[in-house]
């Protein structure tokens, strides 16, 4: 069993990415809003406590398992890196993302987000924050936080364009050594 941390930008393809590796490798599919995020509606409105978050992924990704983390769990999931055996770094070009972005906003919530409607402020400025990513600074998720905080970790990075199409990026990761090392 191998356990493999996903992460990037949001509208990388992390969750993606994540779910279709866990697929492949018959392992389970962590995401880091279901422990970040309390469900609500509208939802990503209010986050749980580190203390819960980080009791809810101890529940989950145990150190005698396989699974699939995707998403960032910077700064709050720290007991967890010790576990990581490939860490994967994903990053596409801004102008993709943000359309990615935006496309699923439609998708998910239509007419809630169109002015006027219950979630209008709350798109705006979730799109506003995420499109900040690449310029923002380190003290927040952003790519300057990612790239300081990845040569921490003691695990091997794999850093992947996520404009190329899934099945290539499972394929990649597959590969890698950390993880073909363990399905032999």
């Amino acid at each position: 069993m191998v356990r493999i941390h996903v992460l990037g930008a949001s509208g990388s393809g992390t969750t993606t990415l994540g779910s279709a590796l866990a697929g492949t490798l018959g392992i389970a599919h962590l995401d880091t809003d279901d422990f970040f995020w309390m469900p609500t509606d509208p939802p990503y409105t209010t986050p749980r406590d580190v203390e819960a978050r980080v009791a809810m992924l101890q529940q989950q990704a145990r150190s005698d398992t396989g699974w699939v983390l995707s998403g960032s769990a910077l700064k709050w999931a720290r007991p967890f890196e010790r576990l990581y055996e490939l860490v994967v770094f994903l990053r596409i070009d801004p102008w993709i993302r943000m359309e990615r972005i935006h496309r699923r906003e439609v998708s998910r919530y239509g007419d809630r987000i169109l002015p006027g409607g219950d979630m209008a402020d709350k798109s705006r400025e979730f799109l506003e924050w995420a499109e900040s990513y690449d310029t923002g600074g380190p003290e927040r998720r952003s790519l300057a936080a990612h790239k300081a905080w990845l040569p921490s970790l003691a695990a091997p990075v794999l850093t992947l364009d996520s404009a190329r199409p899934v099945d290539e990026l499972v394929a990649q990761v597959v590969r890698h050594p950390a993880v073909s090392g363990k399905m032999a």
